[in-house]
């Protein structure tokens, strides 16, 4: 092996971790619901779609990485300096607002993966709080970072296996699909809210830092958030496909018997353990991850530092942690979080292309030229497409 690329081996060796991670979180237990239900409704006919959401997942979160790795600040101390606190609290204070809902939903998953393995919520949404707690409170990213890599594999495994289980069985494969029907067009955009989230922008920035990656292993960032961009979505395209078959009926994540019964029906009696596993290990890496990403844009919006990221932590994850102890009504809310994240990630979006465009800040690697045009073209359309989504509900049809 030659030195220069033993050297750049090592160079990503090093650099890995914050794109990577942030990509996994992304198929979190809500997105995975998402993915489940299009493979239930729709079968394969949407797999082009989920694919296709790759391009502007790499897109939006280079430049997230970027503004870190150039600047070495988070983006919530960014827009605190370059703009207000005011406005900073303004893209961060949303995002933790709607994370908590977020934390509902990966509690519930982990609750529903458990329920799954024959655990009751009673005992696995407990135990998952105090892990999530003792990560949290060590403060250290690269400690935390090494053992969720870990996971993260685990997570790849049983999501990958799950569509075996299910293709195995003979699944017909329909390349294309598309429809303007309301019910679809809300699909499309949950599925887009799943793939790009707010707390994505704060955690990749930040954790860039954490990491002390610096502008000139850039090389090294992008290639790291490519492989990370294009794998999350084959891990969507795999849930969807383990989906396939199950119907709406038994795909019901509030009873997770009939859910298991529905599952081993379709795709043998593995399937159900598999999918469970899948969740459990999904949600656990999104509180993670979320919750760093939240704790990083709040106090960095408001300038509090890292001794207050405990106390938001707590403020967001302890109410939610109790709701699923007690219900596990969690399909809609997820597809209706999903939706929600689209208006939610508007601000701080538009501010990280700004500052991204900013030749003062970034330098040589400010957003420019043709990258600066498809940056704003993949914000217009993820911006329009919830939109467009959420006017039935108020009564507009297009």
């Amino acid at each position: 092996m030659g030195s220069k690329l033993k050297a750049r081996l090592n160079r990503i060796a090093q650099t890995w971790g914050p794109a990577w991670l942030v990509m996994i979180a992304d198929v979190d237990a809500a997105s995975a619901i998402t993915a489940a239900d299009t493979g239930a409704q729709y079968g394969t006919k949407l797999i082009w779609f989920l694919m296709l959401l790759a391009v502007p997942l790499y897109v939006i979160q280079e430049v997230a990485a970027r503004v870190g790795a150039v600047t070495g600040r988070g983006l919530g101390e960014l827009i605190r300096e370059r703009y207000s606190r005011k406005v900073a609290a303004a893209a961060a204070v949303p995002m933790a607002v709607v994370d908590v809902v977020s934390y509902v939903v990966e509690y519930t998953g982990i609750a529903v993966g458990f329920q799954m393995l024959g655990v009751s919520p009673k005992l696995s949404v407990p135990a998952a709080f105090l892990a999530h707690l003792a990560v949290v409170f060590n403060k250290k990213y690269a400690e935390a970072e090494k053992p969720l890599l870990i996971v993260s594999a685990v997570f790849s495994a049983v999501w990958l296996a799950a569509a075996y289980l299910t293709a195995r069985r003979g699944v017909v494969f329909t390349p294309f699909y598309f429809s303007t029907a309301p019910d679809f067009v809300f699909l499309l955009a949950a599925n887009i809210g799943a793939v790009i989230m707010p707390f994505m922008l704060f955690y990749q920035a930040s954790a860039t830092v954490e990491k002390s990656t610096e502008k000139e292993h850039l090389w090294a960032i992008r290639l790291e958030t490519a492989v990370g961009a294009v794998f999350s979505e084959i891990i969507m395209v795999a849930i969807a496909v383990s989906s396939i078959g199950v119907g709406l009926g038994a795909l019901d994540f509030a009873s997770p018997a009939l859910l298991s019964r529905g599952l081993a029906g379709v795709a043998g009696r593995f399937a159900p353990a598999v999918f469970g596993v899948g969740l459990i290990t999904a949600s656990f890496i999104a509180l993670i991850v979320i919750s760093l990403g939240s704790c990083w844009g709040v106090t960095e919006a408001v300038g509090w530092g890292r001794k207050h990221w405990f106390k938001v932590y707590l403020v967001e994850s302890l109410p939610a942690a109790l709701v699923p102890i007690f219900s596990l009504n969690l399909i809609k809310l997820a597809l209706n979080l999903m939706v929600l994240q689209i208006v939610v990630l508007i601000v701080p979006a538009v501010i990280l292309g700004s500052l991204a465009a900013d030749r003062e800040l970034m330098g040589e690697h400010s957003l420019r030229g043709f990258n600066r045009f498809i940056y704003w073209l993949f914000i217009a359309v993820i911006f329009a497409t919830g939109v467009v989504s959420i006017l039935p509900t108020f009564g507009v049809s297009l």
